[in-house]
């Protein structure tokens, strides 16, 4: 038996080193099973054979039908016919575990047997791992528990370790490349900007930013925050009632509120707020009358920022 490890051994490592896609369709092969014989069979205990055997086969994808004769080669005179089904598990890029039934038939001529041990009929299962050495050649090792089934009899069951290279008559194909799939042209992204104005009116010669203004001052802030590489130009502005000089320091201390606001309230950073005060000197409105007067006296700002609209 030393032979038999030694010989799967050098098959396996020359499998790994030289591999290729699965097959299919008929096949022939030869093979080399070492069998353990059950104590129960023989007169002076557990017996070992070594048979050689040719097996013819059919393989569709994951499921393989074949039938084998065997021949010892050990001179313990063993023949084997046998038929197996194989049903092949996805495996990785060299090895491919399969799982295998068998019925085997063995026809064994020694003196060491007890009777009813020379022709008798078993039913077994094991596992296996293949791989394909060339496009046309297929290296297979498994392992195989054999429970005798035959004239009602049980409690006999034999082991064999079985190696066999197949020759497939039809090549495996070789692998398409699938085409790269063609790059996906990207529609421009569509835009829109969104521009945020800010007015705050005061009260006649005051500076304090009244509670009605404050949807106006969190929208401004919000945008900032969504927004850290936009900044804030507030300017400042009077009626004309009193001198140029107290107006011009009035507009100053209303942007100056405005800021201050905007600052504190909501976290913005007072360096991205710039403020200019222009006195009376800008008017919207005329300054004749009550109307007029109060929309002069006023604090304005403006944003615009650019979003994506969609996907």
């Amino acid at each position: 038996m030393r032979k038999l490890i030694t010989t799967t051994t050098t098959a396996a490592l020359l499998a790994v080193a030289m591999t290729a896609t699965a097959s299919d369709g008929l096949y022939l092969g030869g093979s080399a099973t070492g069998y353990f014989l059950d104590s129960e069979r023989t007169i002076n205990g557990a017996d070992e054979s070594f048979v050689g055997g040719i097996n013819l086969g059919h393989r569709d994808g994951n499921i393989a039908f074949e039938g084998g004769f065997g021949r010892d080669i050990s001179g313990d005179d063993l023949d084997v016919t046998k038929a197996d089904v194989l049903y092949y598990l996805t495996g990785g890029s060299v090895w491919t575990p399969y799982l295998v039934g068998s019925l085997s038939y063995f026809d064994r001529d020694s003196n060491n047997l007890w009777s009813g041990e020379a022709h008798t009929w078993q039913l077994g299962g094991g596992v296996g791992v293949s791989t394909m050495v060339s496009n046309n050649w297929e290296f297979r090792t498994d392992v195989r528990a054999l429970q005798k089934i035959n004239n009602g009899e049980s409690g006999t069951t034999d082991a064999a370790l079985t190696m066999a290279f197949n020759y497939y008559f039809q090549p495996a194909a070789a692998p398409v490349a699938e085409p790269a799939p063609a790059p996906v042209q990207q529609a421009a992204p569509q835009t829109r900007t969104i521009t945020v104005r800010l007015n705050v009116e005061f009260e006649f010669d005051k500076a304090v930013v009244r509670a009605v203004y404050g949807d106006e001052l969190a929208a401004v802030a919000n945008a900032m925050k969504a927004h850290d590489d936009i900044d804030l130009v507030l300017e400042g502005h009077t009626d004309a009632i009193g001198t140029d000089a107290y107006n011009q320091d009035l507009s100053e201390r209303r942007v100056a509120a405005v800021k201050a606001k905007i600052a504190q309230d909501y976290g913005i950073d007072p360096s991205r707020i710039s403020t200019v005060g222009y006195g009376e000197s800008r008017p919207i409105a005329d300054n004749s009358t009550d109307e007029g007067r109060a929309r002069n006296r006023r604090v304005v700002g403006e944003l615009s920022f650019t979003e994506v609209v969609g996907d």
